[in-house]
């Protein structure tokens, strides 16, 4: 059992008042974190530890900050067993999802280290004779990363990596059903040797969530907001940023649609839908949760998916001859089962068979007919299920492409790539990949969506961009008339 404490100002703590919460593990249903609940003096506190690290972070030399981020990145690689060992207790997914969790949090770590000299700006021509125009990106102070459970160490290590190359002090909010994970982040930067401070991480009770959070956003030392989770969280994440006039970076929900044209190489499409769809039992932001198929292919593609489907077995992470593991609870599987049930009750078929749940492991399933009376039309499932639409032409796929809310990834497969790039261009998404999966995330690249699945993007020059001020300074260099 992990006895997880919060990390302010350099010094792992309990809460101010000893209170604490448990983590369950989603299978065996055992304790497996006993969890320090924050109280809203302690989120002051975090909050003020980050503030008095921030003048002396911001003004370390670029290559010092560098040096900081490279160390932090081998020590999280020297802790990827123990990621693992969380992940899978806390959260119920697979060895090798947690593995490449820490290794893509990693090289996000080295990735932000070489922008730490990125963080410039211009010169701008001035009507003003004698008069030089800058603009200049400075660091914007503390930043408040809020992080999910589905992908713990990626979407914990995103929030924070970039806003510290900038210059910036960070205090990351705990998912409550990967606390242990998220804390284990901030030990990372401890053992890197990182000024106290500069990184704090707080946990908390989830009957306590609402009121911590509105106290973190509101704290006027907080001046950038980042937040990756739901679209029903995020609506009030920033209806708050919005409330006390905070920037902030939204990464949410997803209706991710594949388009397969009627050109595509299917086994191609096979395999990445099959990838995209159901690695990490579908709860992952980018998972495809739409197939929409051209008719002309339709029955071959479906098929092929389902024998490919068959061979993918769910179960407690571990177990032999098991490439899935576990949703995060019962609570998420049972949910899934019933927007299946609901489309098969409308006339929708499954092609991998009559729905198998066993608490929080539910085997993957192919829905084959979906018409938009149906609740998985709509509705994010976030779970081992994808679905399946035909399309008479690339109208109409494009068409039902964009009949949703959100707009985060997508995909679209054809041997003729200028056919492709046209109808890529035309899907509303913040991301769309040609003959690829809807699962794919580096470091460096502008990530995040549209419409409701947020604003704002994380990564590479476009993180700098979200996570710095951009001030306007002039230096006037000879005599300067004024009309009075």
């Amino acid at each position: 059992m992990n006895k997880v404490e919060l990390l302010i100002g350099g010094a792992a703590c309990p809460a101010s008042n000893g209170a604490t919460f448990e983590r369950k593990n989603p299978v065996g249903g055992e304790v497996v974190s006993v969890v320090a609940a924050a109280t809203l003096a302690d989120a002051d506190a975090a909050v003020a530890a980050a503030a008095a690290a921030f003048p002396a972070w911001s003004a370390m030399p670029p290559s010092e900050r560098r040096k900081l981020l490279l160390k932090a990145a081998d020590v999280m690689d020297s802790h990827a067993k123990d990621f693992i060992d969380l992940g899978v207790a806390e959260a119920g997914s697979t060895p090798i999802w947690y593995g490449f969790n820490a290794m893509l949090a990693a090289n996000m770590l080295r990735d932000a280290a070489g922008l730490v000299t990125q963080v410039g700006g211009e010169v701008i021509p001035s009507d003003v004779e004698g008069n030089l125009a800058m603009a200049l990106r400075q660091p914007a102070g503390v930043v408040l990363g809020i992080a999910p459970w589905n992908a713990p160490v990626i979407l914990g290590t995103r929030a924070i990596a970039v806003p510290l190359a900038c210059g910036n002090t960070v205090v990351l909010k705990a998912s409550e059903l990967t606390p242990a994970v998220h804390r284990l982040i901030g030990q990372v930067f401890v053992e890197a040797g990182f000024p106290a401070g500069v990184v704090n991480v707080v946990t908390n009770a989830p009957a306590d969530a609402p009121a911590l959070v509105e106290r973190l956003i509101a704290n006027p030392a907080v001046k950038r907001v980042n937040f990756t989770g739901s679209t029903a969280v995020g609506r009030i994440i920033g209806q708050l940023s919005a409330k006390y006039l905070k920037p902030a970076v939204l990464e949410l929900g997803g209706k991710n649609p594949m388009l397969i044209l009627d050109d595509a190489d299917l086994d191609e499409a096979v395999t990445a839908a099959a990838f995209g769809s159901y690695f990490n039992q579908g709860q992952i932001c980018m998972s495809t949760d739409r197939i929409i198929v051209s008719s002309a292919v339709a029955d071959a593609f479906v098929g092929k998916l389902a024998a490919k489907v068959a061979g993918m077995k769910a179960g407690k992470p571990g177990t032999e001859g098991c490439i899935l593991g576990a949703m995060v609870n019962p609570e998420a599987a049972a949910r899934v089962k019933r927007l299946v049930e609901d489309a098969t009750g409308k006339g929708a078929r499954l092609a991998t068979g009559a729905v198998q749940l066993d608490g929080a492991v539910l085997q993957p399933v192919l829905v084959d007919g979906l018409t938009a009376d149906m609740e998985l039309y709509k509705e994010e499932a976030f779970g081992p299920v994808v679905t399946v639409l035909r399309a008479a032409n690339d109208e109409e796929a494009i068409r039902l492409a964009n009949d949703s809310e959100y707009g985060l990834s997508a995909a679209v497969f054809s041997k003729d790539i200028g056919r492709a790039l046209a109808v890529a261009k035309r899907i509303e998404s913040g991301i769309c990949h040609i003959n690829s999966s809807t699962v794919h995330d580096e470091a460096q690249m502008p990530f995040g969506g549209v419409k409701s699945s947020g604003y704002g993007r994380f990564g590479g020059k476009a993180g700098v961009a979200e996570f710095t001020e951009l001030r306007w300074i002039t230096i006037q260099t000879t005599h300067r008339h004024y009309p009075v």
